[in-house]
């Protein structure tokens, strides 16, 4: 609901109304409330997948500890882009910018238990895709036309699947202790359980803050719980608390810069997929924030900005950088489009990532509750992705592409041995699950001429019962 107090209508439409900063500073802590533990989550995966271990006596500790601080600190850099703008590069509006889940798939299997020795390769992606990314922003805006709700829709609903066993792994004991007696244990789910359902009730049955936090307090209350049952100890707390520093510079090429063919394929390939998500995102806050189209310019500066955001984070570290559509709700839900607002958010965001013992005490989450966290948060990408499917007319043609897309992008992510006499390469991104997902529903669609569903609508129509005839075409 808009709060009228902020504004007139006419200056809460207004991406450069700035509200008075009694109203501003917290409407962009807000922000980063709402998005905070999905900009972490990534590189605590990362890491994971790496092999380091989780412990504050562990020697990869300072490397996991800096991967939480760079998200931070990246995260609110690229979202200055976005808000401040350099010339052609940044929309001009709020777009709260975040380390993105899609890329998760194709760093994976980059890093699988190489710890240290696997990043150079990883970093090194990360910024020739940021490159290349930031290159989409010269035409991106003249290719909307190939981009309708059915690739959008899929694309976001396929990285939602592609993370889910994520989420249940890391809620029955992580990766690590698959096999052994403790994973799955009734005390490992005991504190996911709390986390989701703390949040499902913040979430449906309370209003404000609370509700738009509800993913936080969940794992405020599971951290407690984990505190409380014995799987977190005071001492492990103070432990990381004592070795992180109070103040820390990001430390370019930390982790070396090595070219490698599947990086730098996967991650051009997957930044053609952040931006069809930032169209979508971008499209979004004007919509719902303004009651308007976005301009070309503004898909062209976002896409800018998405992927200079992500070469810069990638020279010190950081992930991979995209527009977090969680923060396009808020928008609608607030009513207030002005983008200083979220400058706000972003400065608060670098602040955090400059203090590494919020990284530390963000560290000490226990894998399980972190678990249940990141099962709402995927789950809510699949809906995200399936309320964006909602406005596709669903005739037969696109059922067709929508079928083979998810089949064959789903199949092959789960039985990776389909594809073991490719080159390793091509196994990567081929098993990813959501590249060869979009790509198929993109040709399809670009293909498959337009008349098929004029003449099968008819058919599918004339098959079903009444209360679907007559929807509304895509």
């Amino acid at each position: 609901m808009t709060d009228t107090s902020i504004g007139t209508p006419e200056q809460l439409r207004d991406p450069d109304y700035t509200p008075a900063l009694s109203r501003a500073i917290p409407l962009g802590i807000q922000h980063v409330l709402a998005m905070f533990v999905s900009n972490v989550t990534p590189a605590i995966i990362v890491a994971g997948a790496a092999g380091f271990g989780f412990g504050s006596n562990s020697p990869d500790f300072p490397e996991l500890l800096y991967l939480i601080q760079m998200s931070m600190l990246f995260a609110g850099v690229a979202t200055l882009l976005q808000t401040i703008t350099i010339g052609p590069v940044g929309a001009g509006l709020p777009i709260v910018q975040g380390t993105s889940f899609a890329f998760i798939p194709i760093m994976i299997p980059l890093v699988a238990g190489k710890g240290v020795d696997g990043l150079a390769a990883l970093f090194g992606g990360i910024v020739i895709g940021g490159v290349f990314h930031a290159s989409l922003g010269l035409f991106i805006g003249k290719i909307r036309f190939a981009l309708p709700p059915l690739v959008t829709g899929l694309v976001v609903t396929m990285i939602g699947l592609a993370l889910v066993k994520i989420g249940i792994q890391y809620a029955a004991g992580g990766v690590p202790a698959i096999g052994t007696p403790e994973y799955g244990s009734l005390l490992n789910w005991s504190a996911a359980l709390v986390v989701i359902v703390v949040t499902l009730g913040l979430k449906f049955f309370t209003k404000g803050m609370l509700s738009i936090s509800a993913v936080l307090i969940g794992l405020i209350a599971g951290y407690f719980y984990a505190l409380g049952v014995g799987m977190l100890t005071f001492e492990a707390i103070s432990g990381s608390w004592g070795r992180s520093a109070a103040f820390a510079l990001p430390d370019p090429f930390r982790y070396g810069f090595e070219f490698s063919a599947a990086a730098i394929i996967g991650f051009c390939l997957m930044a053609f997929i952040s931006a069809i998500e930032t169209v979508g995102d971008v499209s979004g806050i004007t919509k719902g924030g303004a009651g308007r189209e976005a301009t070309d310019a503004e898909i062209e500066g976002a896409t800018y900005a998405d992927g200079l955001g992500t070469a810069v984070a990638g020279v010190f570290g950081g992930l991979p950088n995209t527009s977090f559509s969680q923060n396009v709700g808020l928008i609608a839900m607030t009513g207030v489009m002005s983008r200083h607002v979220v400058t706000f958010g972003a400065l608060f965001l670098i602040l955090c990532g400059l203090v590494p013992k919020v990284g530390s005490v963000i560290r000490t989450i226990p894998i399980e509750v972190l678990g249940g966290g990141v099962i709402v948060m995927f789950g809510m990408v699949v809906a995200a992705g399936m309320s964006i499917l909602s406005d596709v007319d669903w005739n037969r043609r696109n059922m067709v592409i929508f079928a083979i897309s998810i089949s064959i992008g789903l199949g092959l992510q789960l039985e990776p041995g389909a594809v073991q006499h490719l080159p390793s390469t091509l196994q990567i991104l081929m098993t990813s699950g959501l590249l060869p997902a979009a790509l198929i529903a993109i040709v399809l669609n670009l293909i498959l001429p337009e008349d098929l569903a004029d003449d099968t609508t008819k058919e599918v129509s004339g098959g079903m019962s009444g209360h679907n005839k007559g929807r509304r075409p895509n």
